[in-house]
């Protein structure tokens, strides 16, 4: 069975993406749970058309991402954390974290899900992560794990 995806799903796809799923998953859980429809030509046609919109929503935002890029890259935002031996943290930064320093110290929204790590970070020190805001832009976001 190929359905539209109406959300991002973990290990399935991403929203508006056409996958194929078994026919009871898809109509024991996905269809009902409204993360997905059938796709049908019907639904199809309307999966084009809100690509379109999409698309062309992010060409119009492209000069506002540009602006966020150059402003992150003079930055380095800090995060504290609690450590214990060695400079090593309790628990781990996570995209959340940062996300909430970048709002807080450059005044930047940036949604949490765009934002993913090379490595883990468990230790204080000077990390960089990677920001999809755009597909034509490789954004980076150099940030200090700090003690508390």
């Amino acid at each position: 069975m190929e359905v539209i995806l109406l959300n991002d799903i973990e290990k399935l796809g991403d929203r508006h993406d056409l996958v194929k799923v078994k026919n009871g998953y898809g109509r024991n859980y996905l269809i009902p749970q409204k993360l997905a429809v059938i796709a049908n030509a019907t639904n199809r046609k309307k999966l084009d058309a809100i690509k379109a919109r999409e698309a062309a929503e992010l060409e119009r935002r492209l000069d506002e991402f540009k602006a966020m890029t150059e402003k992150l890259a003079g930055m380095v935002i800090k995060i504290g954390a609690k450590a214990g031996a060695e400079d090593k943290i309790f628990g781990s930064v996570t995209n959340i974290q940062l996300a909430q320093a970048v709002k807080e110290q450059a005044d930047i929204d940036i949604e949490r899900k765009k934002i993913t790590f090379p490595e883990e970070v468990k230790t204080l020190g000077t990390y960089v992560a990677d920001v999809n805001l755009h597909p034509d832009l490789d954004t980076k976001i150099n940030f200090e794990v700090v003690e508390d």
